[in-house]
C-alpha cells in the first residue's frame, strides 16, 4: 500500500554560533529559518540541497521571506544580517582568483562563471532567481552532460540552480549551493521548442512519484533518464548524485546497471529527501583548490540493498524525529575568506 507523504526532513548548517544568544535568535525571527537536521542514517550529512522538489521550499511556519539589502551593503550590515541577506544581495560575481571557499553548505564562490541561457543541448529555468554561477569545473561539467544528453536519446537537459554570484546561503530553498559546485537538473526532457522567459520562471518540473505517495511512477521512470543519471553520475568529477529514495530504488533494479565493477557508479547516487522532480549534481573539489573542504566519500558499496532499507521505514518520514531548525548562518560563522566577497 502506498505511504503517504510526510513532511520532508530539514538539513543541518555548519558552523559555530558567532554572536551572543539574544542577537542570534533576534535574527533568527527577523528572517526565516534555515533547514535543521538529517539523522546519521541518510549517510549524506545534512547537504543535500533543497528539502523538497522546487528549490523555494520554506518552513512552514517560517516568517515572510525577506527582500535582498541593497548593494553596496551597509558596514552594520555584516555584524548584524544573516549571511543569506548579505550574499542574496551580491547582483556580480567577484573578480580575482577563481575558487570554491570552504564547505557546500558553508561556503563562498569567488571569480564565478556564468552558465548561458541556452546552448546545445541545455536551457536554463528560473533565470529570476540569478542562481547560474559556478566554478569552471561546474560550466564544462554541464556541457558535456547536455551533449552527451542527446545522445543518449534526450532533446537535453532543463538546468535550475547553481550558486549566487558570489556563492554563499541563499534567501530561500538550498542549505548547499554555496561554493560553485552544486547543480540541481530536472527530470524532464528538454523540449524541443526554446520556452518563453514566462514559461522559464511558471512551468512545474515534474514529479517522479505516484502523487500522495512515496512511490515511483513506473511510467516516468524512462530508460532514457536511467541512462542519463548513470552518466551523470559516472563523470570522473562527481562527488554525489542526490535523488529520491524511490529514484535510487529504481536505479538499483535496473536492467542495465552492470555487474560487479560496473556498478560502481550507483555508489554516487545518494538517496535524499525530497529530490523527486529534479537531481542534485554535486562536484568533488577541484585539483589544487586548497580552500574549498572536501566532503567524506560514500560509504562502500553500490548503496543498494541493505543500505536503502532504512528509507523503506516509517523512521525518515516522521515529523517528530526531525530535529527543529536552527538559527541562521551569520557571517561570523562563516569561513574567513568569504568576508572579502560582502566587504563594502
Amino acid at each position: 500500500m502506498p505511504f503517504p507523504v510526510l513532511p520532508a526532513a530539514r538539513r543541518r548548517p555548519h558552523g559555530r554560533r558567532g554572536l551572543a544568544l539574544g542577537l542570534t535568535l533576534a535574527l533568527a525571527l527577523a528572517s526565516g529559518l534555515v533547514w535543521g537536521g538529517a539523522p546519521a542514517f541518510a549517510q549524506d550529512g545534512a547537504d543535500a540541497g533543497a528539502a523538497d522538489g522546487s528549490g523555494e521550499a520554506t518552513a512552514p511556519d517560517a516568517p515572510p521571506v525577506l527582500a535582498p539589502l541593497s548593494w553596496p551593503l551597509p558596514p552594520v550590515a555584516l555584524a548584524v544580517e544573516p549571511a543569506k541577506r548579505l550574499f542574496g544581495a551580491a547582483p556580480a560575481p567577484a573578480m580575482g582568483k577563481r575558487e570554491a571557499i570552504g564547505f557546500y553548505s558553508n561556503g563562498c564562490l569567488a571569480g564565478g562563471l556564468p552558465m548561458a541561457s541556452n546552448g546545445p543541448g541545455w536551457q536554463r529555468v528560473r533565470l529570476d532567481r540569478n542562481r547560474h554561477w559556478g566554478t569552471a569545473a561546474l560550466i564544462h561539467y554541464l556541457r558535456r552532460l547536455a551533449g552527451d544528453s542527446r545522445r543518449l536519446g534526450r532533446n537535453g537537459i532543463l538546468i535550475g540552480d547553481l550558486s549566487q554570484p558570489r556563492g554563499g546561503p541563499m534567501l530561500t530553498g538550498h542549505a548547499s549551493h554555496q561554493t560553485g559546485l552544486d547543480v540541481d537538473i530536472w527530470y524532464d526532457d528538454m523540449p524541443a521548442n526554446r520556452l518563453t522567459k514566462e514559461m522559464r520562471e511558471t512551468i512545474p518540473a515534474t514529479s517522479l512519484l505516484k502523487p500522495g505517495t512515496r512511490d515511483l511512477d513506473e511510467t516516468k521512470a524512462t530508460d532514457s533518464l536511467a541512462r542519463l543519471l548513470r552518466r551523470a553520475a559516472s563523470d570522473p568529477t562527481v562527488e554525489r548524485v542526490f535523488v529520491n529514495p524511490a529514484v535510487k530504488r529504481w536505479l538499483c533494479r535496473w536492467p542495465y546497471a552492470g555487474v560487479g565493477e560496473e556498478r560502481k557508479w550507483l555508489r554516487r547516487i545518494r538517496p535524499y529527501w525530497g529530490h523527486d522532480d529534479h537531481f542534485h549534481v554535486r562536484l568533488a573539489c577541484p585539483p589544487g583548490m586548497a580552500s574549498c573542504h572536501a566532503q567524506a566519500p560514500p560509504p562502500p558499496g553500490d548503496g543498494c540493498g541493505g543500505q536503502l532499507d532504512w528509507w523503506a521505514t516509517d523512521e525518515p518520514w516522521d515529523p517528530a524525529k526531525q530535529e527543529p531548525p536552527k538559527p541562521p548562518l551569520l557571517l561570523a560563522d562563516m569561513p574567513a575568506a568569504c568576508r572579502s566577497l560582502v566587504e563594502p
